[in-house]
Formats: C-alpha cells, sequence, structure tokens
C-alpha cells in the first residue's frame, strides 16, 4: 500500500479488524520510511449484474425494478413484503452463486415465475402476462390452463432456467 505522506509503498500492518457488519476490512497500517500511521480498507470487488435484454440492449441489474414489477403482480393479493423480498432474496442469491456477470432477462423472469407460482398462482399469471407479452385473451387462457394441468412453462414461449 502507497504512503499518502511519502509515497513509500514499504510499510506494516498495526491492526486489522472486520468493519461496515463484516463487509469490509479496517487496518490500520504504519509505513515504515516515514513513521506515519494511515487506515485502509479492504472491499471485497463485486462486478455489476447487467440484464441483457431481449432487444440485445445490456442495463444494470436494478432490484427496485424487479420489485416493482412483482408488486404490481401482487397486488391486491394475500402476498407480504416480506415474502416478496425473500422471493428476490432468493433470485439475487441464485445468479450470485453462479459469479454470472450477465443474465438473460428470459432467465431472469423465469426465475421469478418459478418462484412466484410457489407463492400465488393470480400473481404467477399477472407477472407471466407482461414477462411474456401476451397479446390476446387467448395467450391467458391458454397460460391457465398450462398451469391448471401443472405445467409452469406454460406454452407461450418460456424456457425453464
Amino acid at each position: 500500500m502507497k504512503c499518502p505522506f511519502c509515497d513509500s509503498v514499504e510499510d506494516r500492518v498495526l491492526d486489522s479488524r472486520p468493519s461496515q457488519d463484516g463487509t469490509a476490512i479496517r487496518r490500520r497500517r504504519e509505513c515504515i520510511n516515514c513513521g506515519k500511521r494511515f487506515t485502509t480498507y479492504e472491499y471485497v470487488e463485486q462486478m455489476p449484474l447487467m440484464v441483457v435484454k431481449r432487444d440485445g440492449r445490456r442495463e444494470p441489474y436494478n432490484r427496485q425494478k424487479l420489485l416493482n414489477g412483482i408488486l404490481l403482480a401482487c397486488r391486491k393479493r394475500p402476498i407480504s413484503r416480506a415474502e416478496i423480498e425473500k422471493l428476490i432474496d432468493f433470485v439475487e442469491t441464485r445468479l450470485n452463486e453462479d459469479c454470472r456477470v450477465e443474465v438473460n432477462s428470459s432467465e431472469l423472469g423465469e426465475l421469478v415465475l418459478k418462484q412466484l407460482l410457489s407463492i400465488d398462482p393470480v400473481a404467477y399469471v399477472r407477472f407471466a402476462s407482461v414477462y411474456r407479452q401476451f397479446n390476446s385473451p387467448e395467450q391467458f387462457v391458454e397460460e391457465l390452463e398450462n398451469l391448471k394441468k401443472g405445467d409452469q412453462r406454460g406454452k407461450t414461449g418460456g424456457t425453464e432456467p
């Protein structure tokens, strides 16, 4: 680590301890050249997750945008905010487990649909109607029939993650 006072790269660590809820390490250092002390913080480097849209555009993953879509699908349903947050946490954990830097919007949508189906079938159909871009009442009926048969993917273009 470069000394902020004399630019020497020779130092020794006097103390290390977790900081900021365990998301960083605080290190107290002493420059061997000038003897001055300074503090550094060490963080885990995180690459932002990018979502690849249907048209090929890429945009940073936005938890709030996903939350808003799920809240809309769950409106006036007996689903608590805690359940929705847990659903999003699960989806984010699945994506982070693979150490991915990109995810297709279709895969993200399917992960959400799979979780919504286990929580509330009405919210599932609402989310599917937007995510799968239903353009006709027949597509709704087809999705409902598939749901009754137990086919989570439907026949309107969904794929399993």
